[in-house]
């Protein structure tokens, strides 16, 4: 959850940062746009006014030095042409010079002028006619023809296309030479954008870095933040989580975090110390009624012991006979609440232990009872060594309610097998299996709950609380318990505890 609100986090920062720079970039690109614009226009119109002045040879001859210093200077082109678009003087070389060029002759119509040369001589053009050249079909005006059309009619340029680092790499503004009625021509400047596309491009950098810089900045505390509300929400998973696994003694210790959560896990811990004390007076009533009936019971038994001898043969005896085994059915079960007591309510902590070694005692141990019933145990797969994570001689107790389990319900000549094996995630398994009855499929969840026994098994000596047992030994070890048919027939049940 904490990445997931970290990039919902980021992705808005990032869309904010969007949002401030580029903005910011795109107006400091129409500023500086327009402060060439205003550079520019300031000498456009020194030469309109040089040229609206220009009435003899030595005028002429002045505004062409003027021109030409400015174009040389600034590697611009200038182009002054009149009312009829005919070129009075020009300056410049290059891209600039031939923009200014088109501009000065480019027309919205398929037309222009073919002269580019002189004072208005009208000289022929490339292809010897009358100084006018035709296309197929009209164009749409360029900007530059616009701001020529414009300037023809005594409207200065007053709008230039915003500079940005990739182009334009000339820009073409125009200035009527007289004012109202008395225009008598345009000037024409075709001005280079490089240094302004330069500046435009490390302002650009610059606004670029800080954005980053500002969003490397909010990720940080992004993070800080993202770690301070999602600690105490991982805190109370795990105590959740070690509640649900068994360990009533799980608490939520993490006291950061927003005062709402805070409040949470107090209200938490709360709840699971009235949970556990619930649970404990539960386990000691169960732990203590089976302790103090143990006592009767077993008075109880041994004075049926004692009658058995002074009662005649017949139907009394048989219904002595009937009470005793049911005392000591009492007896068992008795036995099996308070051992199922004394697991849920223990308190010692998974340790490292060899499971290997305790299947080797256990099934050594196990031999001769199924020898005597008639049965073959076998153990397979066994390693040298296999460590695994359980409470203190988990492994060995599980394995006595799963082989007193097969005796009981595996009839004669059967075999029950002992396999133990690394699974590929590391944990230990033990799997024992056997070729008895087993049970319907829908009945196998079943047997790991107490008390529970299949319909064709209710006379089998027991009291339905040794696999419950060994299930809440598995989960209190951090492991698991689990039952499924075998083929063609049986039952197995598999042993699976975590790696240490």
């Amino acid at each position: 959850m904490r990445r997931r609100l970290l990039a919902v986090l980021m992705v808005l920062m990032g869309a904010a940062a969007l949002l401030l720079c580029v903005p910011l970039a795109d107006a400091y690109a129409r500023g500086r746009t327009e402060h060439l614009l205003l550079q520019r226009r300031s000498e456009a119109v020194r030469f309109a006014d040089l040229a609206d002045r220009m009435r003899t040879a030595a005028d002429r001859a002045e505004l062409s030095a003027e021109i030409g210093r400015y174009a040389e200077l600034y590697g611009a082109g200038v182009v002054v042409v009149d009312t009829a678009g005919e070129t009075v003087a020009r300056a410049g070389s290059g891209p600039a010079s031939q923009a200014a060029t088109d501009a000065a002759t480019e027309t919205g119509t398929g037309t222009g002028t073919g002269t580019g040369t002189g004072m208005g001589s009208g000289e022929a053009g490339p292809d010897g006619g009358s100084g006018t050249r035709a296309s197929a079909a009209p164009r749409a005006p360029s900007a530059a023809a616009e701001a020529r059309r414009r300037a023809l009619t005594g409207r200065s340029t007053d709008r230039l296309p915003t500079l940005r680092p990739w182009g334009p790499r000339t820009v073409v503004l125009a200035e009527p030479v007289g004012r109202d009625e008395r225009v008598s021509g345009a000037v024409l400047l075709a001005v280079p954008t490089d240094a302004a596309r330069r500046d435009v491009a490390v302002r650009w950098a610059l606004i670029a870095a800080g954005a980053v810089a500002a969003f490397a900045a909010a990720a940080l505390v992004a993070a800080g933040i993202a770690r301070w509300l999602m600690r105490p929400l991982l805190d109370l998973d795990r105590a959740v989580e070690r509640l649900t696994a068994g360990s009533l003694q799980a608490r939520a210790v993490s006291d950061t975090g927003p005062p709402e959560l805070r409040h949470l896990r107090q209200h938490f811990n709360t709840m699971a110390e009235a949970v556990a004390d619930s649970i404990g007076r539960q386990r000691d009533f169960v732990a203590d009624a089976s302790h103090q009936l143990r006592n009767p019971l077993a008075t109880l038994v041994l004075q049926l012991e004692n009658v058995e001898p002074h009662i005649a043969p017949g139907p009394g005896r048989t219904e002595h006979a009937r009470a005793l085994d049911e005392a000591e059915r009492l007896e068992e079960l008795l036995d099996g609440l308070l051992s199922l007591a004394r697991v849920e309510s223990g308190t010692a902590e998974p340790g490292d232990q060899d499971v290997a070694q305790a299947v080797r005692d256990r099934v050594t141990a196990w031999t001769p009872v199924f020898r005597a019933a008639g049965l073959r145990l076998t153990a397979a797969g066994l390693p040298e060594e296999l460590r695994a994570r359980a409470l203190p001689d988990a492994a060995g107790r599980i394995l006595d309610a799963l082989l007193d389990n097969a005796v009981k319900f595996v009839p004669r000549d059967g075999r029950v097998e002992v396999f133990v094996t690394r699974a590929a995630d590391g944990s230990a398994v033990v799997r024992v299996a056997d070729d008895g009855p087993g049970a319907p499929e829908d009945q196998l969840q079943l047997l790991l709950r107490r008390f529970a026994r299949s319909p064709a098994h209710q006379n089998v000596r027991g009291s339905g609380l040794g696999l419950a047992i060994a299930d809440e030994l598995a989960r209190g070890s951090g492991g698991g318990l689990d039952v499924r048919g075998n083929v063609p027939h049986g039952l197995v049940v598999e042993l699976r505890l975590a790696a240490p």
